[in-house]
Parts: C-alpha cells; sequence; structure tokens
C-alpha cells in the first residue's frame, strides 16, 4: 500500500481539534534508586503538536523517548501531586484542559476522547465480563436504561467488526484472543463517539493479519465517524501505512514533524534518518560448516483435553498436527503463523514441557519418552526465551539469582567464586555490565531486560535455543542490537535457535529456513529467502501480503 496522500505539515488554526503547546512533564525518581534520591528527570521538553479534524497523527520513537507520558500528560491521568509535575498549554477543540476541574476531565475522557492502551489484557478488567465493562464505559457519561445500553453496545461492536461477542458478553476476557481484545477495547474507546481517539501501541503484540485487520478498522472507523487518531507506535511499517503525518520523538523532545511521505522520503533529521535505516541494519549470517542433525521431529500431535461432564471421558481436542522438521547445529528455524496457530505449542512439546505424541530427538536421542532424572539432565541443553521478560523473570530475585538459578540446578557442584565467574561471563557477553547483579528487574528497561533472560537461557551453554517473540514488544532499534546479540552470540557458540515470530521482517533476516503453521498443520517450508520470493501456499501468500514489509 502506498503511503497516504501529504497534507501540509502545519495545520491552520481554525482546522485543529488538538493543540499542545510547550508541554514539559517532569517526574519526580526519588525512590527509584538511593543514589538517585531527589533527582527529578525531564521525561517531555518543550513539546508541540497539533492534530486536525479527521487526521492521524503518528507519535514515532524509542522505548523511554516520552511518548505514552505525552499521551497521559495529554488526558491528565499523570499524578501530579507524587509522580510528575506538567507545565504548558492542552486545547481540545479551544477549550484548555488545564483549567478543568477533576470532574471535568473525568466527564471529558471517554466522552471526548477515548484511549486503547498498548495491552488489552492488562487493560481490562479479569473480574468483570467484557458485557460490563463496555457497558460501564456508557454508564458513566450518560442515563442511558440498561436495554439501550445493550442496543449501543450491540451497534459498537457491529463497528468494530466483532458482531460474534454480543452473544458472549458474559464471558471474561480471557476466554478471547489478542485480536479479539483488542476489538473490545476499540469498542470501549468508541462507544460514546469520541472525537479524539488515542491509540498507545495498539497493535504491537498482534499477529501480521490481525495487526492488518486492526489497522484497516481503524482507518474504516475515520472515516465514518470523522475521528482523529493519535497514534502512538515504535513500527515504521504501520506509520507508513495509517499516519497522515508524522512526529518524530526522542529522548521528550520532538525532533522531527512532517507529512508522512516527506519523512519517509526525505527525512531531515539525522536521528528520523537512523530510524528508517535501521529496518535494514542487520543482516543473516550464513552457515560455513556441512549441516548436522540437532533436533528431529516427526508426527508430532498435540492436543488438550476439554472435559465433558461428570460421567463422559475428556475430549481430545487437536492443536498441533503431524508436525515434522529438522533443526541443524548453528541454524535458525523460524516459526510462523497467526496467534493460535500453535507456534508456542508446539515449541512447549518440544522442549517436553507439555503432553505430546510423537517423534522427538535431540543429538540422536529420543527424549519424547523421557521421564524424571534422565529428562532433567537433558534440560540444560535446551533453553527458552519468552516474549515478555517482565513477567518471565521473578521480580523477587536479583539478576544474580535469576541468572544463576540454572546453575544450582544443573551444576551443583560449582563453588561461589566458579558459579559468579559463569555469571558475569554471560552479563558480559550480553553486553551487561557485571555489577549490575544485586538490581532487579523491574529497575531495568524492556531491551535490558530481555538481555537478562537471553543471559539466563545462555549460562548453562545449551545446544539449543527457543526464541518465542522475544523482540515483538521492543522498537525496531532495540530489535536491531538483540539480534546482532542473538547472530553474534550463535556465531561464537554454535547454537541452534527455533525463532518463533509474527514480524516478516524480523524472520527474513534472522531465519535459514522457515516453517509456516496454519491452524496446528505446517502448510509450507523451506529456505527463507525462497518462500519469501515465492510463496506457494495461499496461507504464506496471506500472511506476506498482511506483513506490511513490501508495502
Amino acid at each position: 500500500m502506498s503511503p497516504p496522500t501529504p497534507r501540509p505539515a502545519a495545520p491552520s488554526p481554525a482546522d485543529v481539534l488538538l493543540d499542545v503547546q510547550h508541554l514539559r512533564v517532569r517526574i519526580r525518581s526519588a525512590g527509584a534508586r538511593p543514589q538517585s534520591a531527589g533527582v527529578d528527570a525531564v521525561a517531555v521538553r518543550d513539546v508541540s503538536l497539533q492534530i486536525r479534524s479527521g487526521e492521524t497523527l503518528a507519535l514515532v520513537g524509542e522505548s523511554g523517548s516520552g511518548k505514552s507520558i505525552t499521551a497521559l500528560a495529554i488526558l491528565r491521568l499523570l499524578d501530579h501531586h507524587i509522580a510528575c509535575s506538567v507545565q504548558g498549554r492542552i486545547r481540545l477543540n479551544g477549550r484548555d484542559l488545564n483549567t478543568l476541574s477533576t470532574a471535568g476531565m473525568e466527564a471529558l475522557r471517554g466522552a471526548q476522547i477515548g484511549m486503547i492502551f498498548q495491552e488489552p489484557m492488562t487493560a481490562l478488567n479479569p473480574l468483570h465480563t467484557v458485557g460490563k465493562q463496555i457497558g460501564e464505559a456508557l454508564s458513566v457519561h450518560t442515563q442511558l436504561s440498561a436495554s439501550a445500553i445493550r442496543q449501543r453496545t450491540d451497534a459498537v461492536l457491529d463497528d468494530v467488526g466483532f458482531a460474534e461477542a454480543k452473544s458472549r458478553l458474559n464471558a471474561y476476557p480471557h476466554e478471547f484472543s489478542g485480536g479479539q481484545r483488542q476489538r473490545l477495547m476499540i469498542a470501549m474507546a468508541l462507544i460514546n463517539n469520541p472525537r479524539l481517539l488515542i491509540a498507545d501501541e495498539p497493535t504491537t503484540a498482534l499477529d501480521v493479519t490481525t495487526q492488518a485487520q486492526i489497522l484497516d478498522l481503524l482507518q474504516q472507523l475515520k472515516r465514518q465517524r470523522g475521528l482523529s487518531i493519535l497514534f502512538i507506535t515504535h513500527d515504521l511499517n504501520v506509520v507508513r501505512r495509517i499516519a497522515d503525518r508524522v512526529c518524530v520523538m526522542r529522548a521528550g523532545e520532538i525532533v522531527e514533524t512532517n507529512s508522512t511521505r516527506q519523512i519517509f522520503e526525505s527525512p531531515s533529521h539525522d536521528y528520523t534518518q537512523s530510524l528508517i535505516r535501521v529496518d535494514a541494519s542487520w543482516r543473516l549470517h550464513e552457515i560455513k560448516t556441512p549441516p548436522q542433525g540437532l533436533l528431529k521431529v516427526r508426527n508430532l500431535d498435540i492436543a488438550y483435553r476439554q472435559s465433558q461432564g461428570w460421567f463422559k471421558s475428556a475430549q481430545r481436542i487437536p492443536i498441533v498436527r503431524q508436525a515434522a522438521f529438522d533443526l541443524h547445529t548453528g541454524e535458525t528455524l523460524g516459526l510462523v503463523g497467526e496467534s493460535g496457530s500453535g507456534k508456542t505449542t508446539l515449541a512447549l512439546a518440544v522442549l517436553r514441557l507439555i503432553e505430546s505424541r510423537g517423534d522427538i530427538q535431540l543429538n540422536g536421542q529420543a527424549i519424547d519418552a523421557l521421564q524424571g532424572k534422565r529428562l532433567r539432565a537433558l534440560r540444560g541443553q535446551m533453553q527458552i526465551v519468552f516474549q515478555d521478560p517482565f513477567a518471565s523473570l521473578s521480580p523477587r530475585l536479583n539478576i544474580h539469582e535469576i541468572i544463576g538459578e540454572g546453575l544450582s540446578i544443573h551444576k551443583p557442584a560449582l563453588d561461589p567464586k566458579a558459579r559468579q565467574t559463569h555469571i558475569n561471563r554471560v552479563l558480559s557477553e550480553v553486553g551487561l555490565p557485571p555489577d549490575i547483579g544485586d538490581r532487579y528487574p523491574h529497575e531495568f528497561s524492556g531491551g535490558q531486560r530481555q538481555r537478562i533472560a537471553i543471559a539466563r537461557a545462555l549460562v548453562l551453554q545449551p545446544k539449543l535455543i527457543i526464541l518465542d517473540e522475544p523482540t515483538s514488544a521492543l522498537d525496531r532499534k532495540i530489535q536491531t542490537q538483540l539480534l546482532k546479540l542473538l547472530i553474534d552470540l550463535q556465531k561464537k557458540h554454535g547454537i541452534s535457535y527455533l525463532f518463533i515470530s509474527h514480524d516478516f521482517a524480523v524472520i527474513r533476516a534472522m531465519a535459514h529456513r522457515v516453517l509456516i503453521l496454519k491452524s496446528g498443520k505446517i502448510v509450507e517450508a523451506g529456505a527463507t529467502s525462497a518462500v519469501f520470493a515465492h510463496p506457494t501456499h495461499p496461507y504464506t501468500q496471506t500472511l506476506l501480503k498482511a506483513s506490511l514489509i513490501y508495502h
């Protein structure tokens, strides 16, 4: 898809819906760490931006650049008394939001400005049904009856392309897929017909087809309702597809503002140029040694058991069917498919963390039937790095304890000095200083936490590491750094990667071969370059078309 037709870089005053001038947000960092007590951090510096009626403005930058804090400041959702101070002028349709009382601002949120958060599973209340949560957004701002709220709820679900949810309003958030939860979040944000929609990384964790559906939906709703959208993202492919204009943000400052076409065709700021170049800055390495089989999987079936009641045997629901593939030493095998296709389930079965049927061999040894001590002894050769390091790293353990936990289990005879040497070595290999060992996961950025997760997997010197969406929540620059790190580690140690991702740009750069998984079946396999250049299966063709990398 070609970029939107460029519009004038500076909106006329009569056309402006949101006008932010000289916004400055200061975060009080006292208590973060003793040595920084009492020091204030300026998170947003003199930010000015404008959004026209019916326009999509993308706010782009790396993690920590101040994008989300800017959005929260617009909504006055930052704690001004404890966490920060906010200066500057914020006007919505000419109305100064800073002069509104707390009650006035509460009345405006949801009614005039809707918000879609990055992670709907966190934003949605797990204890309440989705029907109650969507209806609550309406009942707060209107005096409608219960039947009228239900009618409006049904209508907005139709608008967001999720009519089937009307029969599932008594279900809870965890009973929906990621894409379905994001549609529910959009329904909640739009139910009061706001004029401005703030979308904070709404497609980051979605697979390519679901991402394309959500972007198309937002475009459609924008046209139908005359919405203005502030779209926060680090994904430049998404920006190219959805935005009319772009503000590029770095270290709390907007360094460049222009039409989308101008930003991509002739960026003026060095930082913008570096963001656009970063997509092509890592390269797949070639395997110079002859292929040697490490992992062999044949006829793998995985199912879960669904209870049929007290007097009926449980029903087997298939998830993965007849999966077969090989992974060679020092090779990266990409595993691609939509959410729910069985990618993570397949990886967990390879690690013998869930029950499966079929043949799994590691280095010629059958491991599908191993149990007890024999299986535990093998686990040191197979490790996994999860998508969300904040969730997978224990908040109660410091970094030395997290990385050293595997050594305690698999190498208990190590003396404290040797153990510390191992930990320091892997910290150095992943680009982190050894003196961080007494700190905890919450004290690090997302990219740093993922390096810690990689160090935890690496400390046992495994032959196989499964990487389950390890960079999906990171901006492109941090992604690039981690991907380069993974390539360097693979070259140095000859590690094999089973790389799960929905990001085709990452797969194209990282994977020597690729498997395409659809509804639990491998529908296409081959060298990555061949599959990308000449996909044979219609599903692969659909995924590539939706991936945005060729738009």
